[in-house]
């Protein structure tokens, strides 16, 4: 059975999603790292009884020694904010990460979650989506795994275009996470 490991900042509802449809049925996730104390993926997961290892910006040393113990086929952005170092990057196969908004759009440090909405909005975009994506040196420019796109209504607002988006990412994610997981060897 293939190994994941997934990091998470927020919520903790795309990790949560991707543990309760996949999880011990096609891989197992070993653990959730996560860079906020106060972040909701943390009781998700002691709920869902997945270890959990917080860490500080300081700490990405001992970060990358504990993933080479867990030795994970894939490792998944879910919701997490930093900027990934180069030599994590450069330690690891395949990290992949979801991004709410259709990249090359949108994309950059400081978007995320309801700014990336309103970024949108505010540019009088006629649709928005998610993009599934390879994660390199730079903030949200690796190579484009997936794109879903939805029409942007009249009158949307930030948090109406965030659930919009949040119904694709649980739609998709999962099912991409689990063709990368196919294809690995």
């Amino acid at each position: 059975m293939k190994k994941v490991v997934i990091f998470a900042s927020g919520s903790g509802s795309n990790a949560e999603n991707l543990i309760q449809l996949h999880h011990n049925k096609f891989y197992t996730v070993e653990a959730i790292f996560c860079n906020n104390e106060f972040a909701g993926v943390i009781e998700r997961a002691n709920r869902l009884k997945i270890p959990l290892k917080l860490f500080k910006r300081n700490e990405w040393n001992e970060v990358i020694t504990s993933i080479k113990e867990l030795n994970p086929d894939l490792i998944i952005l879910a919701g997490f904010l930093w900027k990934i170092p180069s030599d994590f990057i450069s330690s690891f196969n395949r990290i992949i990460n979801i991004h709410p908004s259709l990249l090359p759009k949108f994309g950059g440090k400081g978007m995320y979650g309801i700014n990336v909405h309103q970024a949108v909005i505010d540019n009088q975009e006629k649709e928005s989506g998610i993009t599934i994506h390879l994660v390199n040196e730079h903030y949200d420019e690796g190579e484009v795994l997936f794109q879903a796109a939805i029409k942007i209504a009249k009158g949307e607002t930030p948090e109406s275009l965030a659930n919009k988006i949040h119904e694709l990412e649980y739609q998709y994610f999962p099912e991409i996470i689990l063709k990368e997981i196919e294809n690995e060897k």
